[in-house]
């Protein structure tokens, strides 16, 4: 009974280091994910789901299943890069995206409309 103690003891010692290395962890993962030089969207949370591609510089529009729903994201881009959205009726917004941004669950998903290395002429958005 009493070495059943000191290993239950052991184990709970245990469990708050464990539960605190899990970060870095999901941040070494996640920078290991995505390529230097790059920066990947995916159309789930979670950056799950297939993901698409673009590094700089240029101009690149966005494919299904990212376009107006890129859920997440994640940049290795060496520059800032720029989220560019078309407005109904004419004119486009941007949203910067700075080197090792990242997001789960992106506010800007249903605005997505592709990506470039300027803000090609487009009001913040």
């Amino acid at each position: 009974m009493r070495q059943l103690a000191v290993a239950a003891a052991l184990f709970g010692a245990l469990l708050p280091t464990t539960a605190s290395a899990h970060p870095a962890v999901a941040r070494s993962a996640r920078i290991a994910a995505v390529p230097t030089g790059q920066v990947y969207f995916w159309p789930k949370s979670g950056q799950m789901g297939g993901a698409w591609d673009y590094s700089p510089p240029g101009y690149k529009e966005a494919t299904p299943p990212v376009k107006r729903s890129a859920v997440s994201f994640d940049s290795h881009a060496s520059v800032t890069v720029y989220a560019i959205s078309y407005q109904n009726g004419g004119g486009c917004l941007y949203r910067a995206i700075h080197p090792d941004d990242y997001s789960e669950n992106w506010e800007w998903a249903g605005k997505f409309d592709g990506v470039s290395n300027t803000t090609m002429g487009c009001e913040a958005g």
